[in-house]
């Protein structure tokens, strides 16, 4: 009798593990499947007719498709893109995230009012994205946001110009986000141990990858991952990212922190 009991226990068990759940142990939904650089959401995003020439172009060099899988970018996800300069990235977020999703493009106050910043002429084309110009310590969003998408500006912050705290930056950033969401920082890779000049007009804009982890990690981030995506061995890495034939070659690191999810 005992040996039937606990055949007909073993039978239940392989049978609620295989068509249902479990008495007594809460059994969690799958999340959405991972996307790739194939997705359909992602493609959608790449094709975008509204994608001018200037940014179509710089498609082979930084490699947007596999840069939005690497993030995790997901139909209805709310985005926060810092610094977002002309669009780039932004214009394919807001595609990638579809009418459900939002995108809010984090950028300085206009300082010149000849020279408007290029993402006011972006926002009219897309209604899902939203223009901040709070700068980058002072903005608020009223939603928790899945992502918060970083690329090519975070050595800037410790330009004395920009007046930001950066320890207070990251920790604004952990706050913005949903717990289990993302950070994706990309940078010029610097070598080990550089130090940044802090005047922008003689410094390489570059940052060393160590001390962005260790910075961010401090807020509460962990690292999750780095990918490849945008690396070049062929960079020496001292030279400043402007000059000569390594200006839009650069090494970059590319870096997915996330939010503990409790």
């Amino acid at each position: 009798m005992r040996k039937l009991l606990a055949g007909l226990g073993v039978a239940l068990f392989i049978g609620a593990c295989a068509g249902g759940a479990i008495p007594g142990i809460m059994m969690t939904a799958p999340g959405p499947a991972a996307p790739t650089a194939a997705s359909s959401h992602i493609l959608a995003a790449i094709a975008d007719p509204r994608r001018p020439e200037a940014d179509t172009t710089r498609d082979a060099l930084r490699h947007p498709a596999e840069v939005l899988a690497f993030s995790g970018v997901q139909p209805g996800w709310r985005i926060a893109d810092v610094g977002p300069g002309g669009g780039y990235y932004s214009r394919l977020f807001a595609v990638a995230v579809g009418d459900g999703g939002h995108v809010y493009g984090v950028d300085r106050p206009n300082a010149a009012p000849d020279r408007p910043r290029a993402m006011l002429a972006v926002v009219p084309q897309y209604q899902n994205i939203t223009e901040l110009q709070a700068g980058y310590t002072g903005w608020t969003i009223s939603e928790p946001l899945d992502a918060v998408f970083i690329s090519q500006i975070y050595h800037d912050f410790f330009y004395p110009q920009l007046n930001v705290d950066v320890p207070a930056f990251n920790r604004a950033v952990f706050d913005a986000l949903k717990p289990g969401g993302v950070l994706v920082i990309i940078d010029h890779s610097a070598e080990p141990g550089h130090t940044i000049d802090l005047n922008p007009q003689t410094d390489l804009h570059r940052i060393d990858q160590a001390q962005v982890i260790r910075e961010v990690t401090a807020a509460g981030f962990v690292l999750e991952e780095e990918s490849q995506i945008l690396r070049n061995p062929a960079d020496n890495r001292t030279e400043r990212v402007f000059e000569g034939d390594i200006r839009g070659h650069t090494d970059q690191f590319v870096l997915r922190f996330r939010k503990p999810a409790n």
